[in-house]
Order: C-alpha cells, then structure tokens, then sequence
C-alpha cells in the first residue's frame, strides 16, 4: 500500500488525522513542528512521539520528502535540481544565490498547458499536475535550504493552473505552524489566468508577477496563446480593483525579443495601459532555445527601454541572467532529457 505523505498537510487537516488515529489533539503541532519547522524525514525521527504512536502514524503515513535525484551548477553559482515525483515524473528547480539572498526558482507543473512560443517548459508539453507535496518538497529537500531567503513561482508550469495545490503550499509557507516566512519574500508568476489570479489575491498576500511581453493585444497573442482567452486589459482590469501601494507588489515580466517587443511605440503603450497601477516592470533578456527562431534585443535597446518607462513613472529594471549554462534561465527549464546538460 502506498502511504499518504504528511508533507502538504496544513494544521487542521493534521488534527483529523491524529484525532482519526485517537491520539492527543496536541499532536498535531507536534506533527507539524517536526515536518515543517525541524524537517524530519522520518516519522521515528520525532521523538516526543510516542513510540506506539509513531507505530500507528507508519502505518499509513510517511513524511514524503525526496532528496534531487540530479544537481548541476552554473559557473555563476546558480544550481539546478533535478528532481523525481511520486508517479515517475521530473521537474526542475533552480537555487540563485546572490550576496544579500538567496532565491529559489519552484515549479508547479510538470510541463506546462500555456505552449507560449518562447518558452522550452511549454515545448515539453503537459504532463501532470505537482501536489502540495511535491511543491514543499522542492523548497525543503535541497542542500541549501537554509540558506533561502525568497522564493519565486516561476519555475516549469503556470502555478494558476493548479490553484489549490498552490495556496495550499502557501498557507503552510507563510503560516505560523508552517515556516512562518513573510509572504514578502514569495512571488508567484502568471501569464494571466484570471480565475486563479483572483482567487489568489483574495486569499494570500503574497506578491505577483505578471508576465506581459508585448502591450498590444495581437502581438501578445502571437507569443502567448493565452491572450485569446484572457487578454492583458481584462487582466490588468482585475489589478486596478487591488490596492498594490503598500506591503503587496504587483511586477510585471517583460521578455525583451528583437524587433518585435523593444520598439519606442511598446514603451509608450506600457505607460499608457498601466496607467492607474502601482507596478514594477522587470525587462528580462531572451534565451535562446532549440528550434526558436527569436532574438534577445539588444542592450542599447533594452536600455533605453528601461530609461524611458523610469522616466515615466515606471520603476524598470534589467534582470540580471543566471543559469544559462545549465539551461536554468528564464524559460530554459524542461524535465526532458535531451534539454539536461552533461
């Protein structure tokens, strides 16, 4: 029989568990403080447990943590996991260390729906959705884990097409049982599923990103199917009824391809259509992929792209690429064997 993993799991659904078990109520948070806070990886592990209560919880549960299977490491300090889920499946997560933080890059899906023209997750195809379980586990089980201080939903999958498993994971993220983290330091990243976007914003208070890539409705629809269902106004529609001036952010990802997003005509449709929200843009180079026929604009361009939205009242940043190497750049991600580096 497989056992049902305790990882995932949020407080109340850990005191139906031992209450199911006929154990002490307060074993719940000792439940959790194991799992979460001390992060066993075995239930004979916790031991202000009783033994006979551990014996019972074995039975039919186990932890579920699983170690990356697979690490490479860029020559800039970026590092890829390679890691396994329950049903045989691989994702990617990536570990960014900088001076003053340390990111980590999770992923939601394994594959992507979206088949965004630009990105290697959505060549690969959807293959399967990844629990809570499977979420937290990339977040707990690498070797840096301690050294986190941010962590980022960009990763393979589009997390707002797996919305509960998702707000699940942030629940025990960001609560006190949990690992207590500010959802300050959490971004989630959507190319714009609205039904989940709201339910997000009305249940956590992490920050969110946006990814954009071109201000005009046709031409986003060329790099993102996405846009025939839900166009960027109806998105930025649903922002404008949000307060992001205080602790919340709201970013917005711009891909930058040359000829085709870096024009002065782009940068003055951005100021005009985010008119009203209180944003940040992150201009993001273009990684080349297989059997993508698209450029990165050049760092003129992207400079003066930059300037322009700065000077307009757009707070704009060039983001650093890292990971290139390794193919763990933005949009480089793929579980698919002939994408993996030697």
């Amino acid at each position: 029989m497989n056992k049902i993993p305790l990882t995932g799991k949020t407080l109340d659904e850990l005191k139906t568990i031992v209450s199911e078990l006929g154990m002490p109520a307060f074993t719940a948070k000792q439940l959790a403080d194991w799992i979460y806070k001390k992060r066993a990886f075995s239930i004979d592990e916790m031991t202000n447990i009783s033994a006979k209560n551990r014996l019972a919880l074995s039975d039919k549960y186990e932890i579920g943590r699983t170690l990356p299977t697979k690490t490479v490491e860029s020559s800039d300090g970026t590092k890829k996991f390679l890691f396994t889920t329950a049903e045989g499946h691989s994702i990617e997560t990536v570990y960014i260390p900088e001076e003053d933080r340390a990111t980590l890059c999770v992923s939601s899906q394994v594959g992507c729906k979206m088949g965004c023209v630009f990105c290697m997750t959505g060549k690969q195809g959807f293959s399967a959705q990844l629990t809570s379980t499977e979420i937290l586990n990339q977040i707990m089980s690498i070797p840096d884990a301690e050294k986190l201080t941010n962590i980022v939903f960009m990763g393979m999958g589009e997390p707002f097409d797996n919305t509960l498993p998702l707000l699940r994971s942030l629940d025990i993220l960001t609560s006190d049982y949990g690992y207590a983290w500010s959802p300050r330091r959490i971004t989630v990243s959507t190319i714009g599923l609205i039904p989940g976007m709201k339910v997000f914003l009305e249940k956590s208070n992490c920050h969110l990103a946006i990814s954009l890539h071109s201000p005009f409705s046709q031409e986003r629809l060329s790099l993102m199917p996405i846009e025939k269902t839900y166009p960027i106004a109806k998105v930025l529609d649903e922002l404008k009824k949000h307060d992001f001036s205080k602790q919340r952010r709201v970013s917005f990802e711009y891909i930058m391809f040359d000829g085709i997003n870096d024009t002065i005509r782009h940068a003055v449709e951005l100021v005009k259509i985010l008119k009203g929200i209180d944003c940040r843009i992150n201009l993001i180079r273009f990684h080349n992929i297989p059997e993508i026929d698209l450029k990165c604009a050049t760092d003129e361009k992207m400079i003066f792209f930059r300037d322009y939205l700065s000077n307009n009242g757009i707070t704009t940043t060039i983001r650093r690429s890292r990971g290139e190497d390794i193919f763990a750049a933005c949009g480089m991600l793929s579980s698919s064997e002939k994408n993996q580096p030697n």
